[in-house]
């Protein structure tokens, strides 16, 4: 009886694993470890080629210019492949029709470490930004044939001081303190190190402006934040319902954790409000809810104008989406942050503290304090107005280091 019994124990072993999930998540975790470590899995998610990876204590002397000013420039812009609605990547481009808008002449390079075919991203690029008329390939071995190159993130800027010796003017768009998106480690010391890499920099909002000064004692141009008001606007003055929330649970310093807890706790405070959900797919959020997917700035406008407020956490520089969902009359809950607060300085926003409670609790005013018409009107019209301005300040930062000095790119013009 005794062996019938252990035998039966041992047969029932790997349901016994089943009725308890979190052994069997813990199990494969220890699974997907062992497979990480014996397979070097971990090399996948580092964003750089070995080769590229600069360092500011070996960079090259700078070459020297040699051609006069001209008034058409061609400009290189490096990025990484964008997704649907990253608002990064809208904001570069942004940037880029800015200049396309002066008659300067722009190629967006990409850069892929592992190499995935380009035309997806061309493609992707084409759809979700069809303003921009810039010629799109991949990153060249060697970039040359531009008077000026512009990086966009850590990755890029080490992959512009790797293939970008022959370009004399070399400037770095800056829209947030990059290391911070890191604990202290390899990854934090490799983006801090690009800020020592002498290009010149434009910083995206005084948060970003008083970070490179500080941690990295460089002084950069300092250009402000705008609110896409022609997309974002008030169409609904009648009922409202519910609130709005972009999730992003890879990405740490969006609060995706901290906001899951919080929904919770405000659904159990008002399931009359519906909670829609938009972003990145989601799979464990116990609550009643919508997910609507990757939105285009449209359909958002459309969703904000349905909900009485939204959510928009960041734990570095503020999202855009906070003022759009102002633009479009939802009130905003945002994460208290001594980041985010520098330049997100508009009075209709409410700061709820960054724990749980305090998010569901802020979301609650929220809600139970409804605006009237003329409160919704005065709310919506107090976001900045437009880009124009930040366009015109990149364009003339970059203009003004391209007339410093110019390589010679007619002779060596070709297919990057």
């Amino acid at each position: 009886m005794t062996r019938a019994k252990a035998e039966s124990v041992n047969f029932m072993a790997p349901f016994t694993v089943l009725r308890r999930p979190d052994l069997g998540k813990r199990l494969a975790r220890r699974l997907v470890r062992e497979l990480s470590r014996d397979f070097s899995l971990e090399q996948l998610d580092f964003p750089l080629l070995e080769r590229d990876i600069s360092d500011s204590l070996a960079m090259p002397s700078a070459i020297k210019s040699i051609t006069k000013a001209t008034d058409v420039l061609d400009l290189a812009w490096i990025c990484t492949p964008p997704s649907p609605g990253s608002g990064g990547h809208t904001t570069l481009f942004r940037m880029v029709h800015g200049m396309e808008k002066r008659g300067h002449r722009c190629t967006i390079l990409l850069y892929n470490r592992h190499g995935s075919d380009p035309q997806k991203y061309i493609s992707l690029i084409r759809q979700y930004w069809p303003e921009l008329s810039a010629n799109i390939a991949v990153v060249p071995d060697q970039i040359i044939g531009y008077h000026a190159c512009v990086a966009s993130s850590w990755e890029t800027a080490h992959v512009l001081a790797a293939r970008g010796a022959a370009i004399s003017r070399r400037l770095y768009f800056v829209q947030d303190y990059e290391p911070y998106f890191y604990p202290r480690g390899s990854m934090y010391a490799l983006a801090e190190d690009t800020y020592r890499f002498g290009f010149q920099h434009i910083a995206l909002g005084n948060m970003t402006t008083a970070l490179l000064r500080r941690e990295a004692g460089v002084t950069p141009v300092t250009v402000p934040f705008g609110c896409d008001v022609d997309t974002y606007k008030l169409e609904n003055h009648g009922h409202r319902n519910g609130i709005a929330f972009f999730a992003r649970p890879e990405t740490d310093r969006r609060g995706y954790l901290t906001a899951r807890l919080a929904l919770k706790e405000f659904n159990f405070r008002h399931p009359e409000q519906l909670i829609t959900v938009y972003g990145d797919r989601v799979s464990d959020l116990d609550f009643p809810h919508h997910h609507a997917g990757h939105l285009s700035p449209l359909e958002l406008n459309r969703l904000y104008n349905r909900c009485l407020a939204g959510l928009a956490m960041s734990y570095t520089n503020i999202s855009l989406v906070a003022e759009e969902m102002l633009a479009s009359g939802a009130r905003v809950v945002v994460n208290a942050s001594s980041l985010a607060s520098v330049d997100a300085t508009n009075s209709h926003i409410i700061w709820g503290p960054p724990t749980p409670t305090g998010i569901a609790s802020a979301l609650s005013t929220a809600v139970c304090s409804p605006l009237s018409n003329t409160e919704r009107t005065n709310m919506a019209r107090s976001v900045r107005k437009g880009w124009q301005h930040t366009q015109d300040l990149v364009a003339t930062a970059i203009e003004a280091t391209c007339r410093e000095g110019q390589t010679e790119v007619e002779s060596m013009k070709g297919s990057p």
